[in-house]
């Protein structure tokens, strides 16, 4: 496959609204089915809305309900509002994205835990992206200056949560935290801050060289000493309560996302390599189903044959971009449309005004937790129509690069 330009990134990364569209351009056969999941998108969104602005929160699941700008989990739905304007280029979505947006402003102040990222980025970050609105990108910058509060210089790291009580915790880093990296380098990039950059950069190296298994698979949590910087311990907050072999399927999910997002931003082969390794470890993963939307552990067949659709939409949209990047993109695009194409089928996708109006069904939050398990999350659907999108645009690149 073709290596993509960095115009493609503005397109199906910054999901900018020059070429990007698919809905107002021809629709290929080999994109049909995308298109058509899209729709479904777009009605799901369009029965949730009226609940969100009744009640100033935004979804997270059937079990979890809709939920205050604080949860973790708030910025998924105005991100996918962006979405769907950057796919439609209809004003409706704008200015519905435009209300539910600022009901996370207060969260560009809240230094209590690292998925700040979260909801600002998906949420303000894609409203900046699409809009150029100079208040988004001061919220960008503030929310940036927040979560660079939780890095401590000895550990290399960012604190992804205060110290629990009940756990043997002292400087707990999750694998989550590197989908929050891109918030630190956006607002580098926009306050000219290379500090930001910087800290970004440090956690990313860190995260390499404690957090991974030489199989480069991941436990969730990596824990620190604060005062020497020494790393203490591998443990579990997520996925298998087993640290030493647990391979949360989420969590995978979110380290190659996270250093294929690294590597486009920086440049450093270093990530691109990683990435890599850690793509072709899930690919061929002896507990991988059929149709590649992993159990919620991978070694969850032996456990229990709960899947996490979560994981797989995470996964999809992260092939997606690393299609681009790696001489391997044949492989990685094959798979990534691979489980697209799973989450696209009746089994996992919703029809409209079933399934709390949620997309994607069979995702689980936190199986060993008992927390919405073999149901809905906001972030599976998310990133579901993120992977559409890149797919997509990637396959409309392809066709105009043969004409």
């Amino acid at each position: 496959m073709q290596k993509l330009v960095a115009y493609v990134y503005v397109c199906f990364i910054a999901l900018s609204l020059a070429g990007c569209s698919g809905k107002n351009n021809i629709v290929s056969g080999e994109t049909k089915w995308a298109h058509d999941a899209l729709e479904i998108a777009a009605a799901h969104a369009e029965e949730m809305l009226p609940h969100a602005l009744d009640s100033l929160k935004t979804p997270r699941s059937i079990d979890k309900g809709f939920r205050p700008a604080r949860d973790w989990t708030s910025g998924f739905f105005p991100g996918i509002l962006w979405y769907l304007y950057s796919y439609t280029q209809e004003d409706f979505w704008k200015e519905q994205a435009e209300k539910i947006t600022p009901l996370l402003e207060k969260e560009q102040y809240n230094t209590n835990d690292h998925d700040v990222g979260f909801r600002i980025y998906c949420s303000y970050g894609n409203g900046w992206i699409l809009t150029n609105n100079v208040d988004y990108r001061k919220v960008i910058i503030q929310a940036a200056n927040s979560l660079a509060t939780r890095f401590n210089e000895k550990t290399g790291t960012l604190q992804s949560w205060s110290v629990r009580p009940k756990r043997d915790w002292e400087f707990p880093v999750i694998v989550d935290n590197m989908m929050n990296l891109e918030l630190l380098l956006e607002a580098a990039k926009l306050s000219g801050d290379e500090r930001l950059a910087d800290i970004a950069v440090t956690h990313a190296r860190t995260t390499m060289k404690y957090h991974y298994r030489e199989n480069f698979s991941c436990p969730h949590v990596s824990d620190y000493d604060p005062v020497s910087g020494e790393f203490r311990k591998w443990d579990w907050n997520n996925g298998n309560d087993d640290p030493q072999n647990a391979v949360w399927s989420r969590g995978q999910s979110w380290g190659l996302y996270g250093f294929t997002m690294m590597y486009r931003e920086t440049g450093d082969k270093q990530y691109l390599e990683f990435a890599e390794n850690i793509a072709d470890f899930l690919i061929n993963h002896p507990d991988m189903p059929e149709d590649m939307v992993p159990y919620w552990d991978y070694s969850g067949s032996k456990i229990s044959t709960v899947r996490d659709a979560s994981a797989a939409a995470i996964m999809a949209s992260a092939l997606m971009e690393l299609s681009t990047q790696s001489e391997k993109g044949d492989d990685y695009f094959s798979a990534g449309a691979k489980i697209l194409k799973s989450l696209a089928s009746e089994e996992y996708l919703a029809e409209p005004g079933t399934n709390g109006n949620f997309l994607i069904k069979h995702a689980t939050g936190n199986f060993l937790k008992n927390s919405e398990i073999d149901g809905t999350l906001i972030y599976a659907d998310y990133y579901f129509v993120e992977g559409l999108l890149r797919y997509i645009s990637i396959t409309k690149d392809n066709q105009s690069s043969k004409n």
